[in-house]
């Protein structure tokens, strides 16, 4: 029996980068940085290393991680490990291992996140021509906690677009209107 599973729960180092393939399918690639402390048993110091992971996302997992995600924000990815290889112009070969997220779950948010008006979360630039902010999002109170929503994708990721017709009960895209924040 074999597994490849990663499950990564870090800090996003920079905004997302969402791109579209030539067939139209949307990829965005992540930054996420772990951290790892401990103390020196001979020196007795607290030490602290940082983890760099690259996390890529496909299709509409993808653009809800462009959307809800920002410099900072605590994110969780399940997904599974690839290396992958090429060529640079000089010739050399190159690698780079990335998790191929699945699933995302959003960290609770920051107070001055949560007071500021949702029309002010980032947008792709195409969708922000035109459109009035959105209200201001709901505050919460400083005594309950929500429950955080987790967002998974059970679309295949090497083909393009085969959940055509499926609505989101059968397995089909996720619906953004469904997210409760």
């Amino acid at each position: 029996m074999n597994l490849n599973r990663a499950i990564i729960i870090g800090r996003v180092t920079q905004d997302p980068e969402l791109k579209t393939t030539p067939s139209g399918q949307s990829v965005c690639n992540i930054s996420i940085a772990t951290n790892r402390t401990w103390t020196n048993n001979e020196t007795k110091e607290r030490q602290e290393k940082a983890e760099f992971h690259n996390i890529v996302a496909w299709g509409r997992l993808a653009e809800i991680a462009n959307q809800y995600l920002t410099r900072g924000g605590l994110v969780m990815f399940e997904g599974r490990i690839e290396t992958r290889s090429w060529d640079d112009p000089s010739g050399n070969k190159r690698y780079r291992t990335e998790i191929i997220a699945e699933n995302m779950q959003l960290g609770p948010r920051s107070m001055s996140d949560q007071q500021a008006p949702s029309g002010s979360q980032r947008q792709p630039e195409s969708d922000n021509q035109g459109s009035s902010p959105a209200p201001a999002a709901p505050s919460r109170n400083s005594g309950s906690v929500d429950e955080i929503p987790t967002i998974e994708s059970d679309e295949p990721i090497s083909s393009s677009d085969s959940s055509e017709g499926k609505n989101e009960d059968e397995g089909g895209e996720i619906n953004v209107k469904n997210i409760p924040f």
